[in-house]
């Protein structure tokens, strides 16, 4: 019995294990938006991002609902699957703001790799997927991981909000929410992070 104990033991420290390999090679092998990292405090920071191209669609319902609706018409525009041409690079995270009617109307949108935007990106075949650009921005950021729950996640922005008013910053739009894992990455090892545009007057 305890032989067998022993055995599970191990097999499920050798699967934490590749796991947390999986998670440090897909992290580390899928392009992420460049910053200039202006302060961090424990898990904040504040950033200075360049002008980023977004490929993005609006979605009615929950967060969670919203989320999983808008990203299939976002790979099928990445991965050519409804229009000609080449593939476009799955880059991480996954962003998704609140809309006119919050909570109930969200945007949901995949960051364009900076190769693939110079080379001139191609025309989305679904009229839900378009193409924007954000402009350069100051943003604060909160990172925490785990399932981004609804009340976690409101919890994550609640202590970013905290933060921002302690440094005199003016929140410009609604936040941000940013996902960098797939749906089978185990809790523990997620990275999500809380972002709002801010400004310092």
């Amino acid at each position: 019995m305890l032989k067998t104990l022993l055995i599970i033991l191990a097999a499920l420290g050798l699967l934490a294990v590749a796991a947390l390999l999986v998670f440090v090679y897909v992290i580390q092998n899928v392009e992420q938006p460049e910053y200039a990292l202006l302060e961090q405090d424990g898990d904040f920071e504040l950033r200075d991002y360049p002008a980023l191209t977004v490929a993005e669609v609006r979605r009615v319902g929950g967060r969670g609902d919203a989320l999983s609706a808008g990203f299939g018409p976002l790979a099928r525009y990445i991965f050519a699957k409804e229009r000609e041409g080449e593939k476009v690079a799955m880059t991480a995270p996954v962003i998704q703001r609140a809309g006119a009617e919050a909570d109930r109307d969200w945007t949901v949108g995949f960051i364009m790799p900076k190769a693939a935007v110079e080379a001139g990106l191609p025309d989305p075949a679904n009229a839900d997927v378009r193409l924007t650009e954000l402009p350069p921005r100051r943003v604060a950021s909160v990172r925490f991981s785990g399932r981004t729950t609804d009340a976690r996640t409101a919890a994550q922005r609640e202590r970013l909000e905290a933060w921002i008013d302690a440094r005199g910053l003016r929140r410009l739009a609604a936040p941000i929410y940013a996902y960098y894992n797939d749906p089978f990455t185990p809790g523990p090892l997620r990275r999500n992070e809380v972002l709002y545009d801010v400004a310092t007057n």
